[in-house]
């Protein structure tokens, strides 16, 4: 691999670190080291939550850009007495892209290679060849003979299972493929907001946030917002990409490329729409694509961010990516850099006068 700038080194460990609900040390820690030079204050919520925050010229209102840090994963939930694992999955998982896919066995001891394996076709009646292998039929094998050396080896029951796949730069350099997308990318937005905020008035106080535990429902995004208070919330996130064979446009409408995605709609939240068309005005006027998709189900952390207290004016705004919710993923590089400008704009276009107009607009 070529030597990386400063942006994708930091994409690089975000990505390559391992952390799935529950267990988001790793991620965190990469974020903390990017974001702290441009924070005036790192504070964590009770579940783990990173709250980095950075003071504007006055004590204005409260903005919210929320990341998450986990990402979907496995536990092991035994150890048969042949040494192969059982587990669990974390987050939400499609058969067809788990079967004999490399994994890191995260123990007390240190990482385990091993690989999701099942019965081989040539042993399965023929109605079975021809569905997918259900999850709770397959294992994980580390090459352990035993229960008792797997045991000596440090795996333990509860231990986190994460996807094989290092962050790579694609021969179009724009593509950049890793596991983890969802949602080190959202994470990577708020590290550069902040690092953009530096030296620009506003006066606001902005929160770049690493939520933990979204991929098994929003459980960051509740406990950090309760913790912040915010005035505006951001969740940043991906979002599905509708430019690869067989997805049609009144699937998805949004492209790779072609600027973040502006969430009209989602199974966790409808979008503000006063803060909505702030946000559009915002990148028409500083010519800054962007697409609008709505998404009839799932949702993103500001799902939970804008039921906060008496409620908060929200919006998701995601990057448009393929193959999500498996264990490799490719997003654009132009998405990522767009988005970080578009929220930057807002926030400096953001005051007191303006927030208490968009509450009810």
């Amino acid at each position: 691999m070529a030597k990386l700038d400063n942006t994708l080194q930091m994409l690089k460990e975000l990505t390559d670190a391992n952390g799935i609900p529950g267990n988001e040390r790793e991620p965190r820690e990469v974020m903390k080291k990017y974001i702290e030079p441009f924070a005036d204050d790192i504070q964590y919520d009770n579940l783990g939550s990173l709250i980095a925050v950075k003071k504007g010229s006055q004590e204005g209102p409260k903005i919210m850009v929320a990341g998450h840090l986990d990402e979907i994963g496995f536990m092991v939930t035994r150890i048969d007495d042949n040494g192969f694992l059982w587990f669990q999955t974390v987050g939400g998982w499609w058969e067809q892209v788990m079967l004999a896919q490399r994994v890191n066995v995260m123990t007390n001891k240190g990482n385990i290679v091993g690989v999701i394996g099942s019965k081989p076709p040539h042993i399965l009646p023929a109605d079975q060849r021809k569905k997918s292998v259900d999850k709770k039929d397959m294992f994980i094998d580390i090459g352990a003979s035993s229960r008792e050396e797997a045991m000596e080896w440090g795996v333990r029951p509860g231990d986190s299972v994460v996807p094989i796949c290092d962050f790579t730069v694609m021969n179009n350099e724009k593509m950049l493929m890793a596991k983890a997308w969802d949602n080190r990318i959202g994470c990577a937005i708020a590290i550069e907001v902040l690092r953009k905020l530096k030296d620009e008035e506003h006066p606001n106080t902005v929160y770049g946030v690493g939520t933990v535990q979204e991929e098994v429902g929003l459980r960051g995004a509740q406990t950090a917002a309760n913790y912040v208070k915010p005035d505006i919330g951001f969740a940043v996130d991906v979002g599905i990409a509708g430019d690869t064979p067989g997805i049609s446009e009144k699937d998805v409408q949004s492209k790779m490329g072609k600027g973040p995605q502006i969430i009209m709609y989602d199974a966790s939240m409808v979008s503000h729409k006063g803060l909505r068309d702030f946000v559009t005005d915002t990148a028409d006027k500083n010519n800054i694509p962007y697409q609008f998709d709505a998404i009839a189900g799932g949702g993103t952390d500001s799902g939970k961010i804008h039921l906060t207290q008496n409620g908060v004016p929200a919006l998701s705004i995601t990057i448009a990516t393929r193959y999500i919710h498996s264990h490799a993923a490719i997003l654009h590089r132009d998405d990522f850099e767009n988005a970080v400008n578009l929220i930057v704009e807002v926030i400096k276009g953001l005051d007191s006068d303006k927030v208490n107009q968009l509450t009810f607009d």
